[in-house]
Formats: structure tokens, C-alpha cells, sequence
């Protein structure tokens, strides 16, 4: 409860600040996570961080796999392989079914 009043709250406080300082401040706002977002440092790491994030997926669907084994139900155990063999495009994709771009 305590946490659903704090938020709450913060939608209040940024519903009452947006509006006072108006369409000015967001466009003002809107151009600098725009110019940050562009940024070509920023761009290397969120690649990276996307990229680790694949690989760690992959080694945790193997680990998961391994563990469960035969305990899943067929129907469960042959959706999970089609999914890992479709290749749309031509384009190889890693373990949880997204491309590595």
C-alpha cells in the first residue's frame, strides 16, 4: 500500500509540474533526450548492454533447458524448438528467437 500511495503521489507531483511549466519545457525536454538518445556513445552502450543481455539469455534458456529436461509437457518442449529453429529472413537468431542486430 505504501508504495502505491508513493506513486500515486509522484504521478500527482509530475502532473502538476508538467503542466506549469508547459509545452515549452517538454519540447525543451523532448530535444535533449532526443540529442542524448543520438549520441554515439550512448548508441555503444546500449548495443553492448543489448548484446550481453542476449548472451546471458542464451546461457540461461541453456542452463533452464538442461535443468527441466523431460519434464516438460510435449506440446511446451516442441514449441520452445520451433521457435529456436525459425530463421526469418535468412537471418540467424540466438537462443530466445531475436535477431542480433
Amino acid at each position: 500500500m505504501r508504495y502505491r500511495l508513493t506513486f500515486i503521489a509522484g504521478l500527482a507531483l509530475g502532473y502538476v509540474l508538467g503542466t506549469r511549466a508547459g509545452r515549452e519545457r517538454y519540447e525543451q525536454l523532448k530535444k535533449s533526450a532526443r540529442q542524448v538518445a543520438q549520441n554515439p556513445a550512448v548508441r555503444n552502450t546500449a548495443e553492448t548492454a543489448a548484446q550481453q543481455g542476449r548472451v546471458f539469455a542464451g546461457k540461461a534458456l541453456h542452463t533452464v533447458s538442461t535443468k527441466v529436461g523431460d519434464h516438460m509437457p510435449d506440446s511446451v518442449a516442441h514449441r520452445v524448438r520451433a521457435l529456436k529453429d525459425r530463421h526469418p529472413n535468412g537471418e540467424v537468431e540466438d537462443d530466445w528467437g531475436t535477431s542480433n542486430t
